[in-house]
């Protein structure tokens, strides 16, 4: 699961320098319609299962979750089938 979440945080981070590229070219209107708050949701999300008790009963939820976001990134080549859920 720390695979998953290391690789999450990078396309998070790939993706924040691309919205403030087109934001500082464009201007910020350009960003308002975007995925940026989702990236912040993913990495928030991916901070609370990194800190939570593996016995916690919401894991099983918030794994399949974060499994759910990484499928807009299966064409990237560090992408793991094993995390399709």
């Amino acid at each position: 699961m720390d695979d998953l979440i290391t690789f999450l945080r990078a396309r998070n981070a790939e993706d924040n320098h691309a919205y403030a590229y087109v934001a500082h070219t464009f201007g910020g209107e350009a960003v308002l319609d975007s995925h940026l708050p989702m990236l912040d949701l993913l990495d928030m999300l991916a901070r609370d299962l990194g800190a939570m008790d593996p016995c916690d009963s919401r894991v099983t939820g918030l794994t399949y979750a974060l499994r759910a976001l990484a499928q807009s990134y299966d064409e990237h080549p560090d992408y793991r089938e094993e995390w399709r859920p």
